[in-house]
């Protein structure tokens, strides 16, 4: 991947550097195996200015993502995308530009086993991972051995979350805190959610991690609303959607550049 080398170091310390240098951080989706060349998508994305990249691992049975996703996540299955497969393409690229943080669900985690998963993600590449349907009271074992493995384990946090929750949340996350903007599922939406900002701003208040606010930020207007609450945005279904119509790498790109040139205009 062309751009800036990620140096040594932790997702975390990465974030939090770019974080304490002033900038809105921005983390793309895309959904892993979802066309023949995927991999040029994530090139286009780190020189479009994303800070890290968040890559799918597509599940059969998701839970907590809208249709758009799961479009995404069908595409990909049908054309023969697993784990393995997905992984040997993220570690053809050599040292990634930006860091990479792998999405699923526990399952796949389970398929393997937590040590020989975490393992795989690091050799690919990998050093973050969301799996959004772990309960925090489940998470330690795999937390431990994602951390032994060089990987970050970020933990979710909703409008529901009581302030307790927040805090043990705040304090367990490691890389960042992925604060979902609403109660459902993810998708492309008119406007930002009304809990989005207040949730951002509450786990704020609890830790010093970066707080990344995800589901349902469409345009680059509903990204700046975003950050100022945040530390950063999770683009996901808007990109996808594009990917999904048709657009290639340059397009799908420019449209995220857009978005990194609203959120650098915000400062």
């Amino acid at each position: 991947m062309t751009g800036p080398t990620m140096t040594a170091g932790t997702l975390e310390t990465h974030l939090r550097s770019r974080r304490d240098d002033g900038r809105t951080l921005l983390m793309p989706y895309l959904t892993g195996g979802i066309t023949p060349d995927w991999t040029d998508h994530l090139r286009a994305y780190a020189e479009a200015g994303a800070d890290a990249i968040e890559v799918g691992l597509p599940f059969s049975d998701p839970t907590l993502d809208g249709v758009t996703i799961q479009e995404a996540s069908n595409a990909a299955l049908a054309r023969g995308a697993t784990v393995r497969r997905i992984l040997a393409d993220v570690a053809g690229l050599g040292e990634p530009a930006v860091p990479l943080v792998a999405s699923t669900y526990y399952n796949l985690v389970l398929r393997d086993g937590p040590e020989a998963f975490c393992a795989a993600l690091r050799q690919a590449g990998i050093t973050g991972l969301i799996v959004p349907d772990l309960p925090l009271d489940e998470a330690g074992e795999l937390t431990d051995v994602a951390a032994a493995a060089g990987v970050d384990l970020a933990l979710l946090a909703s409008p529901a979350t009581p302030e307790p929750r927040l805090a043990e949340i705040g304090r367990r996350s490691r890389g960042f805190v992925y604060a979902v903007s609403l109660m459902g599922t993810t998708g492309e939406r008119a406007a930002l959610a009304e809990s989005a900002t207040a949730l951002a701003e509450r786990i704020k208040r609890s830790t010093d991690r970066p707080v990344l606010l995800g589901f349902g930020i469409s345009t680059p207007e509903q990204a700046v609303a975003a950050g100022r609450g945040a530390d950063g945005v999770v683009i996901g279904a808007a990109l996808m959607r594009q990917v999904l119509d048709g657009s290639g790498p340059r397009p799908v790109g420019a449209f995220l550049a857009s978005i990194r040139r609203a959120l650098d205009k915000e400062i």
